[in-house]
């Protein structure tokens, strides 16, 4: 059973959330670690142009400020991402980073696209215990790095059902290439019945496989689609869907997978921003409304305990009646009948897979002890 510390929102008055994050960390083992002249990867996401969902640079200053007070160099990392935005090369990236507040003025350390102009600045790895990878194409910082840290904003994801700790390290370090090779068993199709013809999928197809036929409705050509689902969340009437059947299963375990590869043989330690909970990735334009309120942050050794008890918390909250998750929670029940937060909101995907996967190829353990610090 691994341990997962825990604090809350609230704060005394003169004290602020940080200060609080700040000692999470500290009670949950992080000067433990021996930073002394090592470079550590602080993994995040900087936030899709448009998106406000994402953490704020806050966060990532107290957790550089702890890295450099213990002896360690510290930088902000990402990969370039495979479809079309203000994140596929790293100049775009970095002015994206720069906008959303990331810069050595604000966290304290410089930010570095792991996998390099173009996003093809990788390494391939190997994947201990693989099962859908025998190799992980990494961005060459994230394994140039001696410590991995994990900073996630958890969230709701359409494909993975949720993303955490496990995301952030698989699907994030993965270059261009690692994150095709992660989708490309998933071909979403369109339901002609719900297509408006509104052109919105073709517009985020960095890919040119969406075409419309002389209705309107649009045709996706598998020969050309990667499968990186980013048309199932751009589109508004749920006219797309991933009907592969195992597909988000093998994405799931296959960023799994890429998260082992990330920390096999490293020190490392995940913090979740368990805030904000929007219901889709970080990587849209755009953010939803928080489905649930604001929880607290989890910290630990473990990313798969800390994803579990983030998915546990949210799944104990309440819905917002504002949100998407109040619409739907009344039309999507599991199997046993009880509601489930993530499968209300993206019934096409098992949150579940992650979480199973991850145990069986030794990432980490589903069981943990919840330790919460004032």
């Amino acid at each position: 059973m691994s341990k997962v510390f825990f604090t809350d929102m609230r704060v005394k008055d003169g004290e602020s959330l940080l200060i609080k994050m700040g000692r999470l960390m500290d009670k949950a083992g992080f000067g433990e670690i021996n930073f002394k002249q090592k470079f550590a990867a602080i993994k995040i996401h900087f936030g899709e142009p448009g998106n406000l969902a994402f953490l704020r640079p806050n966060f990532a200053k107290v957790v550089a400020d702890k890295v450099k007070a213990l002896g360690g160099m510290p930088f902000l990392t990402d990969c370039n991402t495979l479809y079309v935005g203000g994140r596929n090369n790293a100049l775009v990236h970095m002015e994206a980073a720069f906008e959303n507040g990331f810069s050595p003025l604000s966290t304290g350390c410089h930010n570095i696209i792991a996998d390099g102009l173009k996003g093809t600045d990788d390494i391939e790895v190997p994947v201990s215990g693989g099962i859908y990878c025998k190799t992980a194409k990494i961005g060459r910082a994230i394994m140039d790095a001696d410590i991995i840290i994990s900073l996630n904003h958890f969230k709701g994801h359409e494909m993975t059902g949720f993303g955490g700790a496990i995301k952030n390290l698989g699907m994030g370090s993965g270059s261009r290439a690692g994150k095709m090779y992660m989708h490309n068993d998933g071909k979403p199709t369109v339901n002609k019945k719900m297509c408006t013809g509104c052109r919105v999928c073709q517009k985020y197809c960095n890919e040119g496989a969406i075409s419309f036929d002389s209705e309107k409705n649009a045709f996706i050509d598998h020969n050309k689609c990667v499968g990186c689902g980013r048309c199932i969340g751009a589109c508004n009437f749920n006219a797309i869907a991933n009907t592969a059947g195992t597909s988000c299963l093998d994405l799931g375990c296959k960023m799994t997978e890429y998260a082992k590869a990330v920390v096999e043989g490293k020190s490392h330690f995940h913090i979740n921003i368990v805030n904000q909970v929007s219901p889709f990735c970080d990587c849209h334009p755009e953010s939803d409304a928080a489905v649930v309120p604001d929880i607290g942050i989890f910290a630990g050794f473990d990313p798969v305990a800390v994803d579990k008890a983030s998915i546990d918390a949210v799944n104990n909250a309440p819905a917002l009646e504002t949100s998407i998750l109040s619409e739907r929670k009344k039309t999507h029940k599991t199997d046993n009948g009880s509601s489930d937060h993530f499968t209300d909101i993206h019934p096409v995907t098992r949150w579940q897979d992650q979480i199973e996967h991850a145990e069986k190829i030794g990432l980490g353990t589903a069981k943990y002890e919840l330790i919460t610090i004032s």
